[in-house]
């Protein structure tokens, strides 16, 4: 069995998530390829600097602009779908039969808890055969008027039937999801190929072990959220190779790609510099990021202000290939304004955090850094300089 040391397992997991490597690599393909190298770009609606499916490209990419990365997702025809992966995500569209078993796990076992849908589900179906694609505002109403999670019997129904692949989102108008019926918007060989569980278990475990690198069976199940005892029972016929990490105590499994290129010596050892949304897939899984990054990560954008301990949008920050800082940044005009900037105990990398601060700043078109609070503070100085 191979033995891994940590900063072998770190390479690994940076490589496998597109953050290192010659730039014309990493941008090969552009937005779509990388949607197909992730597996899945999660949705969210907080927005700071940008939305975070904006900001997993620009992470790969570089300044791609934000419109061209919205139009490679929305694509017509659809290159991509929205559905329950990691999280709602968007998918490559070549993925629609390995959700085979989500789909039927949704109709048999998942529970709305809601009554009096059949009728609701009837008549969504019947205005998007009539009417073609459509928002829950264009089916009738997405809310009761109540609170922003009361939806409407439409909303409902629309849901089910997008969580039982009897409708499909393959774009957003506005950030809503605009509903169409999967004929008219998967390729009849996708629609038409509906594999067993174990098959789409083995599939996704494969590619989550592709994706991560080196992953316990934690791990891989979290990636495309696939149930655990499935996930373990998938590891040896997904292919994927045990292997031991040093400080891990727990067993491993690497993608034999990755170790044949980690034996020919060509996993390197840096990384874009560069700031990560809380929802990138590097550090999806938080107890995986504490355990491969050393860094204990969590959103704070739900916790009261005063008990934020790193901000309500706090940012890691990637360089040389690990993670040496957190951002929690807003903007003012023409002003990416750093809220709190906090390095990692073990790190100074003043340098590296200024570089990812001027390259987001002129991404999201201001021309100015400004930093309010700095932990260590003696840290504030350097990093001021830096920034001039």
């Amino acid at each position: 069995m191979d033995t891994l040391t940590a900063a072998e397992a770190r390479r690994l997991a940076v490589r496998a998530q597109g953050l290192s490597g010659p730039a014309a690599a990493r941008r090969a393909g552009g937005v779509p390829g990388l949607l197909r190298r992730l597996g899945a770009v999660q949705l969210d609606t907080i927005s700071v600097l940008a939305r975070s499916h904006e900001l997993v490209p620009y992470a790969r990419l570089g300044p791609v602009g934000r419109p061209a990365v919205e139009a490679a997702y929305w694509a017509a025809p659809p290159v991509a779908f929205e559905y329950w992966s990691h999280a709602a995500s968007v998918v490559p569209l070549e993925a629609w039969p390995l959700y085979a078993f989500r789909r039927r796990h949704y109709r048999e076992r998942y529970e709305w808890h809601r009554k009096g849908t059949a009728g609701a589900r009837a008549e969504v179906l019947a205005a998007l055969r009539d009417r073609g694609p459509l928002t829950a505002t264009d089916l009738g109403g997405a809310k009761r008027g109540g609170v922003w999670w009361d939806w409407s019997d439409i909303k409902v129904a629309a849901e089910e039937l997008l969580a039982w692949g009897e409708v499909v989102v393959t774009r957003r108008e506005r950030w809503r999801r605009v509903y169409d019926l999967p004929e008219r918007a998967v390729p009849p060989d996708l629609l038409g190929h509906d594999p067993p569980d174990e098959e789409c278990h083995v599939e996704l475990v494969r590619q989550a072990g592709a994706r991560l690198g080196v992953a316990t069976v934690g791990d891989l199940a979290d990636y495309f959220r696939l149930p655990v005892a499935a996930t373990a029972a998938a590891v040896a016929p997904a292919g994927l190779v045990p292997v031991t990490v040093a400080g891990w105590g727990q067993q491993a499994y690497a993608d034999p790609d990755a170790l044949a290129a980690l034996a020919a010596g060509s996993v390197p050892g840096a990384s874009r510099t560069v700031l990560l949304s809380p929802f990138d897939s590097l550090v999806w899984t938080r107890e995986r990021t504490e355990r491969v990054f050393g860094m204990r990560h969590r959103l704070e954008a739900y916790t009261p202000k005063a008990k934020r301990e790193y901000g309500y949008f706090a940012m890691p920050v990637l360089a040389g290939g690990r993670l040496v800082a957190r951002v929690d940044p807003t903007r003012s005009g023409r002003t990416l304004v750093a809220r709190q900037v906090t390095f990692d105990p073990r790190e100074t990398a003043v340098r590296a955090v200024a570089t990812a601060l001027r390259e987001a700043a002129s991404w999201v078109g201001c021309d100015a850094v400004a930093v309010e609070r700095v932990g260590p503070p003696d840290l504030a100085a350097p990093l001021a300089a830096a920034l001039r």
